[in-house]
Formats: C-alpha cells, sequence, structure tokens
C-alpha cells in the first residue's frame, strides 16, 4: 500500500533523497569544528602578548598550517550548509533563492580560498 497519490506516481514526484546527507554534513562539520576551534582560539589567546616573529614562526610549523586549513576549509563548509537551510528555509521566492544560493556558495568559495592561500603563502 503506497500513500503517494496517483498523480504523484505518475510523474515520479516524491523524496529527494538529499536531505540526509546534508543533515549529516552539518553533524560531522559542526563535530570537527569543536576541537578545531578550541585549539584555534587557545592558540590565539597564547599568541595576544607575541611579537610578529613569533607568530609568524607558528605558522611556519606544517601541523599548525595543517590544522590551520582544515578549520578554514570545515568552517567554511559549515557556513554554506548552515546558510543554504536558512535560504531554503525562508526565502519563497524561486529566483532570490537562487540568487543568494549562489552568492553564499561563491562568498564561501571566494573567502576559504583566499584564507588558504595566506596559510599557505605563511607556511611556505
Amino acid at each position: 500500500m503506497s500513500l503517494r497519490s496517483p498523480l504523484g506516481k505518475v510523474r515520479g514526484l516524491g523524496s529527494a533523497k538529499n536531505g540526509t546527507h546534508h543533515w549529516w554534513m552539518q553533524k560531522v562539520t559542526a563535530v570537527a569544528l569543536i576541537p578545531l576551534t578550541i585549539w584555534f582560539v587557545s592558540s590565539v589567546v597564547h599568541m595576544t602578548q607575541e611579537d610578529y616573529e613569533v607568530v609568524i614562526n607558528w605558522m611556519n610549523s606544517p601541523i599548525v598550517a595543517v590544522l590551520m586549513l582544515l578549520f578554514v576549509v570545515t568552517g567554511m563548509y559549515h557556513l554554506k550548509l548552515g546558510i543554504q537551510v536558512i535560504i531554503e528555509d525562508y526565502i519563497h521566492n524561486e529566483f532570490w533563492k537562487m540568487t543568494f544560493q549562489m552568492a553564499v556558495t561563491f562568498g564561501c568559495i571566494v573567502i576559504g580560498t583566499t584564507a588558504a592561500f595566506s596559510i599557505l603563502r605563511i607556511a611556505l
């Protein structure tokens, strides 16, 4: 016994089958950001009294560079997923929904790429 209407069966309308993946990715990135954020904040707090050369030498470490890249990439992806949900829930005009989705995706790519370039430039 199916709960789908005859018209829904003919048109093949039904579950989009991708909401679960989106939900899981939000949760996975949120859990990954917990230790990365604690590491980042504690590092910044410890560096508040240091001079420029000490901070640059700290950033030259491969472990620090990798952790910083993970923090930025994971954070940007989590940001994109979260804002996507907000846009889908609260913007009802399809033109504006698509426009905002594209702007958010482009913005996250630009910010993430710029941050990654800056981190790699300092580290290498």
